[in-house]
């Protein structure tokens, strides 16, 4: 596909400073720019880029001004980032869908598949299940029985969704994710560790997105739900019956113990660990390697740390920590005058 940058202006109402005629056919980053690829700089840090890239074409905001000679094409636009991720979108979408039912695909007879999927080689579809139109199934999916899947949802190869298991519409599972598995349930014994059957299910609702070998448990009864919006990274562990809200999003390796409810509008940077039995208001925001306990129960706060607290103060703390030896041995020479000082005034006395 073959673009003229005075196209890409129109189709993002930029404004276009340079050459209108001049072609792009792929996307890259300003500092690996080449002839017909288009790049954006949305970050000052990277604005020596622009003045050596080959880029053909750059996305750039509103308010740059060059400080010296440019060779390629400007878009102006309000958020360059926001403008390449339309474009991204864009090119995405002009790829052609694949359809059809590999001859190697198991597909249950009692399985619904709706119209225009793609099922790819070696996916189990097992009884019961039913498959939205438009879905994409990438090899050696599986599907357990009477499970349901939306329309056009994408599930990458070696995905997992298990028995009753709910996937919306518009949904992206990817590599290796499992939706279903048995929570980790098990009551301590005199012989060992009882397992407690996990009887429920999981329930992923419309346009959410799942990352490779990320794990949503079943619950032991009822359902774990992830609600419409929410995007998750790789290998994050969602535990049983827990309910995350909409549009919450969360980095890789985050882990959330059983029976815990996410608020909506969430966002949790790398590898947050959340205790279970907790709630977590709207809006929390927690930083990478953050420990949360307990409850956050006030909307749009924003925690660090373990155990996880208030953000402001763990910078503050933080700070503190690294001088911790100088400041106690201060204490102690302070101590140690202040003892001298007294035994002073005592033979005084």
């Amino acid at each position: 596909m073959e673009f003229t940058a005075q196209m890409i202006a129109d189709l993002i109402k930029g404004t276009l400073v340079g050459d209108p005629d001049v072609k792009i056919n792929n996307f890259a980053k300003i500092e690996e720019g080449k002839p017909g690829c288009i790049s954006f700089l949305a970050n000052d840090k990277y604005e020596h880029y622009i003045y050596e890239t080959q880029s053909s074409v750059v996305l750039v905001n509103q308010d740059f001004e060059p400080k010296k000679e440019i060779k390629a094409t400007l878009i102006k636009v309000p958020d360059a980032r926001e403008a390449v991720a339309k474009l991204l979108q864009f090119y995405e979408s002009m790829k052609p869908k694949r359809e059809g039912i590999s001859d190697v695909a198991f597909i249950h007879p009692s399985a619904k598949i709706g119209d225009k999927c793609y099922i790819g080689p070696f996916v189990a579809i097992a009884e019961g299940v039913e498959i939205g139109e438009g879905c994409v199934l990438h090899p050696h999916v599986t599907i357990g029985r009477n499970a349901k899947v939306g329309a056009n949802t994408e599930i990458y190869s070696n995905a997992v969704i298990y028995h009753d298991c709910q996937v919306g519409n518009r949904c992206v599972l990817h590599a290796g994710c499992v939706i279903g598995a048995d929570g980790f349930g098990f009551q301590p014994t005199e012989k060992g560790y009882e397992k407690i059957p996990q009887i429920g299910i999981a329930i992923i609702e419309d346009d959410v997105e799942i990352g490779a070998n990320t794990c949503v448990d079943r619950a032991v009864m009822g359902a774990t739900i992830v609600h419409s919006g929410v995007k998750i990274d790789n290998l994050v562990q969602i535990a049983h019956n827990n309910e995350i809200g909409s549009h919450t999003v969360m980095s890789a390796q985050v882990g959330i113990a059983g029976s815990t409810k996410v608020g909506e509008w969430c966002m949790f940077g790398g590898q947050v660990g959340i205790a279970g039995h907790a709630t977590i208001a709207n809006r929390t925001m927690a930083g990478a390697q953050a420990g949360i306990p307990n409850s956050v129960k006030k909307e749009g706060t924003a925690v660090q740390g373990t155990p996880a607290i208030e953000g402001h103060n763990f910078w503050r703390s933080s700070a503190l920590f690294k001088k911790l030896p100088e400041i106690w041995t201060e204490m102690n020479q302070m101590k140690k005058e202040i003892k001298a000082l007294k035994e002073q005034v005592e033979q005084k006395e």
